[in-house]
């Protein structure tokens, strides 16, 4: 092995271990907003919850989630990427433990608006720390494994709230199953909340451990701290010394620069792409469908509660299997031919639920086009949408752009999960539309997003940071 070849292996294992570390955000933003699936089935019953008061508990954390994620955008700036990540990993700790002891409605969501408030810190900072540690080559593919980490957190909460639930429990008698359905309304659910303390700790104790963003130091002027991270995470001095170079001139090289703001009109065209991907990404229904899926499952399939519970397992694993196809073809195909096949491959699966539900015809066809849209999505609004958010921001303004696009995204995430179960007992979807009309409403959607990603969304393939803020930039007019 030549030293070249040396050192290109050490410092990707470098990136590889920061980068590991970093996607456990993404692995507790997965398992603290999946924990809810499973676990809602049962606090429900145990609080007699109205449905009003159900889809409360459910985006309670969205909107912590909301709070944490226009506030990451200053956290990150002033305190570093990697300081927001710790203080995430402490909120993380805080809410796994509080959501599992609470009496009460208040109780709960307090909780779960602390956790909330964590994962939204981590969604914003998690990839944009990925992306500014990342090589151009290999970048789309490492802040794809954030992607991957979030629907791993959400398989395994999956798993995890199956087993808690009682396993198997196709052979048991009706006496067994009421006794671990009640044991599950009483207690089963406060240590589904609780299994997420692990990760919780596991993460925000690894993340002493890892560098700060050679980026943002340079933006506080530390750029000797900032030489020293580019050399560990660059295959040779040459290398370093030109990305440290990029890096200065990007920060630096106009006057005028250091007046642009996140609403400059520089910035204002790739702000709304952002923010229009980060809106389209959570109304076409994923959310709906991973936070809702057991009663979906329970309710309009005909599964019982801990036979839902299995089949959110299998919903999880077809999310985690064509998230490993977009990580590895992401870096290959591009964003746009991802994003374009990915969403009509959701535009189908929807139609094909919404369909079987309105026609009567619920049973294997219906999980059919559930899962077609579940792999659909991870194939393409999943890690797409986050390694475009991740990349198509100016490093001037790239926190704060990224806490707007990031905020709307979970302003969005809220507002579908406070609502979807408002919709799916409203007097119109049950005469007009049999129970499917969410499902065609979602369907829509993804007619307008095929249209907005074929029409308006660049292509960053292969470019660096740098290099994209001169093929997105748009001129500031002359005074």
């Amino acid at each position: 092995m030549t030293n070249v070849q040396a050192s290109a292996s050490k410092s990707s294992r470098y990136i590889l271990a920061a980068t590991a570390v970093a996607t456990l955000g993404g692995f507790l933003f997965g398992y603290d907003t999946g924990v809810i699936g499973g676990s809602q089935l049962y606090f429900t019953e145990f609080f007699e919850f109205t449905k009003a008061q159900q889809g409360w508990a459910v985006s309670s954390a969205l909107y912590g989630c909301l709070i944490g994620a226009l506030a990451a955008g200053y956290i990150a700036s002033t305190f570093s990427r990697k300081n927001a990540l710790i203080f995430s990993g402490l909120l993380f700790a805080i809410s796994a433990y509080g959501s599992g002891i609470p009496d009460t409605l208040t109780e709960l969501v307090i909780y779960r608006l602390i956790g909330g408030i964590g994962v939204g810190i981590a969604s914003m900072t998690a990839p944009m720390y990925i992306a500014e540690i990342a090589p151009p080559k290999s970048r789309g593919k490492l802040v794809s494994y954030y992607q991957l980490a979030i629907v791993l957190g959400f398989f395994l909460v999956f798993v995890a709230t199956y087993f808690i639930g009682g396993g198997n429990t196709t052979e048991l008698t009706p006496e067994q199953l009421e006794a671990i359905h009640t044991y599950n309304v009483e207690e089963g659910w406060r240590i589904m909340f609780w299994s997420e303390l692990i990760p919780a700790l596991l993460f925000f104790i690894l993340l002493f451990f890892v560098p700060n963003s050679p980026r943002w130091l340079m933006m506080k002027g530390r750029d000797a701290a900032a030489q020293k991270v580019l050399a560990r995470i660059t295959v040779s001095e040459a290398e370093a010394e030109r990305e440290y170079n990029e890096i200065r001139e990007s920060l630096h090289e106009k006057k005028e620069l250091e007046k642009v703001s996140v609403f400059s009109k520089s910035v204002r065209k790739i702000l709304l792409i952002g923010i229009t991907l980060s809106i389209l990404q959570q109304v076409t229904g994923i959310n709906a469908i991973l936070y809702y899926g057991a009663e979906i499952f329970s309710n309009a399939l005909g599964y019982g509660p801990e036979d839902a519970l299995k089949q959110q397992v299998l919903l999880g694993a077809v999310n985690l299997i064509f998230t490993f196809v977009a990580i590895y073809q992401v870096d290959k195909w591009g964003r746009k031919p991802l994003l374009i096949a990915g969403t009509t491959g959701m535009l189908l699966g929807l139609a094909t639920l919404g369909i079987s539900i309105y026609f009567d015809r619920m049973g294997v066809i219906s999980l059919v086009g559930i899962l077609v849209f579940i792999g659909s999505f991870a194939l393409s609004m999943g890690p797409v949408t986050w390694v475009l958010l991740s990349e198509i921001f100016p490093n001037k303004v790239r926190s704060a752009a990224m806490s707007i696009a990031v905020g709307a995204q979970w302003l969005f995430n809220a507002i579908v999960a406070n609502t979807f179960p408002l919709i799916v007992g409203s007097e119109i979807n049950d005469t007009a539309f049999n129970g499917a009309l969410p499902y065609f409403v979602f369907a829509a959607l993804c007619v307008v997003t095929i249209l907005f990603a074929w029409r308006v969304v660049p292509e960053t393939k292969g470019k660096t940071l740098e290099e994209m803020e001169n093929l997105l930039a748009v001129p500031e007019a002359e005074d």
